[in-house]
């Protein structure tokens, strides 16, 4: 059982607050939607069937965190996740990407995590694999070293040479002494063996990670895609990759480099491929989700017109089955929509969700409505969480041996001045905090380095400073992004 599928819906949103300020309501729609997954899991198969995914629609402007709740659920959970943008998609005959390409997308994401999943159970049997492979390559057995020279360069060359070893004689012997050839192998096997131990202790002990080796590592051919009809492609190295024995190169580098490519190939080497397909399409059609941005752009704004928006109304009707339950065809098999979990989202400035076909929106019986975002909101954007922006600012520019401080009533001379640009004029939500940060430490970042500056403290005369002459010329179109 995966870390995420063992985490509570508090724990869920709790884990979304360390990145995401505000939008209570949304963050627990998901993650009772996520917890729902697992809750259904646990049901007999008859239960399990009758069970659908209630899929959310989230409606806010843009900029208060529905991208960033579903980027952020991406990187917690161990289920395969996709994000898509509706205007991306075309009905049918048209240019563009086709509808299922979704669903295929999840399906490739399904496969990598369980690929992923399978290597590592196996790491810790290739890593031994690949540490014998090492060894084997400085220390070659008998067979390689009668059919090479041995190598100069090598510390254990003096075990590598002929020593008429099986019976070859050395230049200059007797034939005579060729004799006793018994004796000499076993006498030779016991010190390659002893100096294989030695080296596979030194290999352990991490004193020969600078030390370069020459080893055998897979040729993977470089991709050629072939564009078809609907915004599609296929990759010719895929069709005809498994049928043709891989190539091999012999590439010299590193020990410390050797062995993470060779543990790897190893791991790989021991996949079973039918088995990952068949875990992969029952994770990808049970746990699977798909987020569906910018949905209110393929709705048809509360009129009817012609031109594009008949398309929009194409989109959505080709996009109905798939949320309904419908079978796409994959290049790893059938895949069932059924149960896969759909999460849309939208500003819906000029559309409203009633827009939208009926049939698609009973399809999304969760709406959540995020909220705009206040001065305390932007405070707290540029201070609390983990990745706060005060801290991004900060880390980039101590790079450049420069200790930079924000007052707090810098911040929130900063959130006061996001928040006043949002009201009179386009509402960006928190990327307006972005185009704020640029422009207030644009100076200070264009004179580093700068050997006399080692701190520097920001409050808010500074930032009033730097905007006073910008906001009372009212030029603020710089800062629409």
């Amino acid at each position: 059982m995966s870390r995420f599928y063992d985490m509570t819906p508090r724990e869920i949103v709790a884990e979304l607050d360390k990145y995401i300020i505000g939008q209570e309501s949304a963050k627990k729609s998901v993650a009772v939607a996520l917890r729902n997954r697992y809750r259904r899991s646990l049901l007999s198969e008859e239960m399990k069937e009758e069970i659908t995914p209630k899929n959310i629609l989230m409606m806010g402007p843009t900029g208060v965190g529905k991208t960033e709740i579903a980027r952020r659920l991406a990187k917690l959970m161990d289920a395969p996740f996709v994000k898509v943008e509706a205007t991306k998609f075309t009905e049918v005959g048209y240019v563009g990407r086709d509808v299922e390409t979704m669903v295929r997308d999840l399906m490739e994401a399904s496969i990598r995590l369980t690929k992923q999943k399978h290597i590592d159970e196996k790491y810790s049997v290739a890593k031994d694999i690949a540490e014998e492979k090492i060894i084997e390559a400085i220390i070659p057995d008998k067979k390689k070293k009668n059919n090479q020279n041995p190598d100069p360069g090598n510390p254990f060359s003096f075990l590598l040479g002929n020593n008429g070893v099986g019976g070859i004689m050395s230049f200059g012997q007797a034939p005579q002494q060729a004799a006793p050839a018994q004796p000499e192998d076993t006498r030779n096997e016991s010190d390659i063996e002893m100096a294989r131990a030695q080296v596979r202790q030194q290999l352990r002990d991490g004193l020969l990670e600078e030390q370069y080796i020459e080893i055998d590592v897979v040729d993977a051919p470089k991709e050629n895609t072939l564009d078809v009809s609907q915004g599609g492609s296929i990759n010719l190295g895929s069709i005809f990759g498994d049928a043709m024995p891989k190539r091999t190169k012999r590439r010299k580098m590193q020990i410390k480099d050797a062995r993470k490519i060779l543990t790897e190939q190893e791991a790989a080497n021991m996949l079973d491929m039918d088995q990952i397909e068949s875990e992969a399409l029952e994770t990808c059609e049970q746990n699977g989700i798909i987020f569906i941005d910018e949905i209110d752009k393929i709705a048809n704004g509360g009129s009817y017109r012609a031109g594009a928006d008949v398309s929009r109304e194409g989109v959505q009707r080709d996009i109905l089955p798939i949320v309904e339950g419908c079978v796409v065809n994959t290049k790893h098999g059938p895949v069932k929509t059924d149960h896969i979990l759909f999460i849309g989202a939208g500003a819906f400035h000029v559309a409203k969700p009633t827009d939208l076909i009926p049939e698609l929106q009973g399809r999304f019986p969760i709406r959540v409505e995020l909220e705009n975002l206040t001065k305390e909101d932007f405070r707290r954007i540029l201070t609390e969480p983990d990745n706060a922006l005060l801290k991004q600012h900060k880390a980039l520019l101590e790079t450049e041996a420069v200790q930079i401080t924000f007052t707090d009533d810098a911040a929130s001379e900063i959130a006061s001045m996001a928040f006043l640009m949002n009201e009179q004029t386009e509402n960006i939500g928190a990327r307006r905090l972005h185009t704020i940060m640029e422009k207030l430490l644009e100076d200070v970042a264009f004179d580093l380095p700068d050997p006399e500056k080692k701190e520097i403290v920001i409050d808010a005369e500074y930032v009033k400073n730097k905007f006073d002459e910008t906001i009372r010329q009212e030029d603020i179109d710089r800062f629409i992004l």
